[in-house]
C-alpha cells in the first residue's frame, strides 16, 4: 500500500543574527544552510497495517506525512501510495488519502462542523445518499451528534478533533496519515479518539501511518513502529521487540516486615532503591518469575499464584505492565 525508497528531503534554511543592521545586509547577501529533513529512509506499510512514526521533535516525521500526502516533493528517492505517485496529485490519490493533522483544522471557525462536512461531500462529488449515511455512522461513533450543529469556535478542543476525523473521514479513505491526532486532549478523550480509530481500521481495513508523543497512543493501537532520528531510520519493527531492547530488564517493588539479611535482595536481583522495609529490584525479564517464586517461598505474598499469571500474561502482550509488589 505505502513504500518509500531511499527518501530524501533537504531544506535550505536562510539563517541571520538579529538586529538592523544584519537584516540589511542580507537584502544584498544570504547565508544558507542545508537541513536534511530525512535521509534514504526506506519502509513498506501493507493494506490494513497500523504502524507509529515515532521520533523526537524535529525528527522528520511530519515532513515524511507530507510528502506521503503529496504536499511536500522529496529532494530524491521515491515514493507510492496505491499505485499512484503522491506528487502528481491524481484525483483518485486524493480520493484514497487523508491527513490529519493535530495542530491544524479543516472546520470553518465560524460555521457548524455539518457545513463543513457538507463542504467536504462537494469537493470529493460523493452521492448525497452515500454521504449522508457515511456522516452519520461517523457521527454515532464519534457521539458528536449534538455538537455538529454549532458553531465551531464554540467547541472544545476535544469536540474539535472528533468533528476533524469525521470530516477527515467522509469520503472513506484506505490510507490515513495522523500526525499527533489527540495533542491536547484530556485522557478520557484520548481513549475515545484511540477506540474510534482502531474501529475504523477494523471495520474498513484501511491502513494507518500515526505519529504521536503519547505512548499510550502508539502502544494502544500500532503493533509496528518505525523511529526516526535525525532524518534517519533507527528501528522497524515490532513494539515489544523495541521495549525489551531499550529497557530489558523489569522492576519489582517489595515490602518487608521486618529488615532483610544481609545479601538475600543481591541474590534475587539488581537492588535500584531501598528504604529499611521497600525495595526496588531491577531483574532480567525472563528472571522476574523465579525472583518473585524465590521471595514468597521465603515468607508469605499477598500476591496469589493466579495474579502472578495474569501479570505474566500481561508482560507477554503489553510491555507497559505495572511489576507486582511483594510483600
Amino acid at each position: 500500500m505505502i513504500r518509500a525508497h531511499k527518501l530524501c528531503k533537504t531544506y535550505r534554511v536562510h539563517r541571520r543574527p538579529p538586529g538592523l543592521l544584519a537584516a540589511l545586509r542580507s537584502v544584498v547577501r544570504r547565508n544558507y544552510e542545508e537541513v536534511r529533513a530525512l535521509v534514504d529512509v526506506s519502509f513498506a506499510i501493507a493494506p490494513g497495517e497500523r504502524v507509529g512514526f515515532l521520533g523526537p521533535n524535529g525528527a522528520g516525521k511530519t515532513t515524511a506525512l507530507k510528502i506521503l500526502s503529496g504536499l511536500l516533493y522529496p529532494t530524491s528517492g521515491s515514493v507510492t501510495v496505491g499505485d499512484f505517485v503522491p506528487q502528481e496529485r491524481h484525483t483518485d490519490f486524493l480520493h484514497m488519502i487523508t491527513l490529519v493533522m493535530g495542530q491544524k483544522q479543516q472546520l470553518l471557525w465560524d460555521l457548524p462542523p455539518a457545513e463543513t462536512f457538507a463542504m467536504n461531500r462537494a469537493l470529493f462529488d460523493l452521492p448525497r445518499h452515500e454521504a449522508d449515511a457515511t456522516q452519520k455512522e461517523l457521527v454515532d461513533l464519534l457521539e458528536v451528534g449534538p455538537l455538529i450543529g454549532k458553531p465551531t469556535r464554540q467547541l472544545s478542543l476535544g469536540e474539535r478533533m472528533k468533528c476533524e476525523l469525521v470530516a477527515a473521514l467522509l469520503h472513506r479513505p484506505r490510507v490515513l496519515f495522523l500526525d499527533e491526532p489527540t495533542i491536547g486532549l484530556d485522557v478520557s478523550m484520548q481513549a475515545r479518539v484511540r477506540d474510534f480509530i482502531r474501529r475504523y481500521n477494523e471495520s474498513t481495513g484501511a491502513s494507518v501511518l500515526l505519529t504521536s508523543h503519547y505512548m499510550e497512543d502508539v502502544a494502544a493501537l500500532c503493533p509496528r513502529v518505525i523511529v526516526i532520528d535525525k532524518g534517519h531510520l533507527i528501528y522497524d519493527g515490532d513494539l515489544r521487540t523495541l521495549a525489551r531492547r531499550i529497557r530489558p530488564e523489569k522492576r519489582i517493588t517489595m515490602h518487608f516486615s521486618s529488615v532483610p539479611a544481609p545479601g538475600e535482595l543481591d541474590r534475587l536481583g539488581n537492588c535500584v532503591a531501598r528504604s529499611e522495609l521497600q525495595a526496588t529490584l531491577a531483574v532480567p525479564a525472563a528472571q522476574v518469575t523465579e525472583a518473585v517464586r524465590r521471595r514468597s517461598a521465603g515468607c508469605p505474598s499477598r500476591i496469589s499464584p493466579s495474579r502472578i499469571r495474569r501479570w505474566k500474561r500481561s508482560c507477554r502482550s503489553s510491555s507497559a505492565a505495572s511489576p507486582p509488589t511483594v510483600a
